[in-house]
């Protein structure tokens, strides 16, 4: 039976923006992104993130770099009693025409298919248009989160939220709408 997966953005959304980070000590939790993630690991959803990272491409950082940032959020979320389900990445630039980078949905159809993932039941959250569109292009929902570079009050195509706690409570309302 295909499950749920809620697919969150990495920077801007689970963990503050720094721009091309590169190290684990400068991943930071963003307020109320563990607890969020908690109840969606409890609800039995899938907690995936996806995640573009062209500072491999720019040569800011290798690429085993990401493995060690992702390791060290992993420890950030279980002192919470939280975890990822699974990490996809795009490790290329935005000109080197990939099919994984957002806003295309490579990375979320790679994922529906290693964990057998009913899209249209899921959801995509991140910080960017980019993120957005990724999701709708894969048939999610989209919404949106304030919490990294800072959006307008309403986006096409996607609902606007103040951030992660905000999207769990959004998601709790449409889902359990969907469920009686």
């Amino acid at each position: 039976m295909p499950r749920d997966a809620v697919f969150l953005d990495r920077d801007g959304t689970i963990i503050e923006e720094v721009n091309y980070l590169a190290r684990p000590e400068q991943v930071r939790l963003l307020p109320h992104a563990a607890e969020a993630i908690r109840e969606w690991n409890a609800a039995g959803v899938l907690v995936i993130v996806v995640t573009n990272q062209a500072g491999v491409a720019r040569g800011y950082f290798p690429e085993a770099r990401i493995g060690e940032v992702h390791a060290h959020l992993d420890a950030l979320l279980a002192a919470s009693g939280a975890k990822v389900d699974a990490y996809y990445y795009c490790p290329h630039g935005p000109n080197d025409g990939c099919a994984c980078r957002k806003p295309l949905p490579g990375m979320l159809h790679l994922a529906a298919r290693e964990h057998d993932i009913d899209l249209s039941r899921s959801w995509v959250i991140g910080d960017k248009v980019s993120d957005s569109d990724a999701g709708r292009a894969a048939g999610c929902r989209a919404v949106l989160v304030r919490t990294g570079h800072g959006l307008p009050a309403c986006v096409e195509g996607a609902e606007v939220v103040a951030d992660l706690r905000a999207a769990l409570e959004l998601w709790k309302e449409r889902t359990t709408s969907r469920n009686l």
